[in-house]
């Protein structure tokens, strides 16, 4: 199969826009903005996961989750 890919310069906020545009079938590589976190690499990841997490959860039960990212990812932290 094939997949979509986003790389380059993205963060744990533009988390909500990537899963509204590329949906659960994609490879979302988090670099920069992993290593980045004032907290280390470790929390850059965590926060990764826990962002995708709530973007699908938030998807799921639908929620608008581009007009809504904000609440839906100060929620999740």
């Amino acid at each position: 199969g094939v997949f979509a890919v986003a790389s380059g310069g993205i963060h744990v906020w533009h988390m909500p826009a990537l899963v509204a545009i590329f949906g659960d079938d994609s490879v979302l590589q988090f670099g920069g903005g992993t290593h980045g976190h004032p907290w280390g690499s470790a929390a850059g990841a965590a926060a990764n996961r826990v962002a995708l997490e709530a973007c699908v959860k938030a998807r799921n039960a639908g929620r608008e989750i581009e007009k809504e990212s904000r609440d839906i990812l100060m929620e999740a932290g």
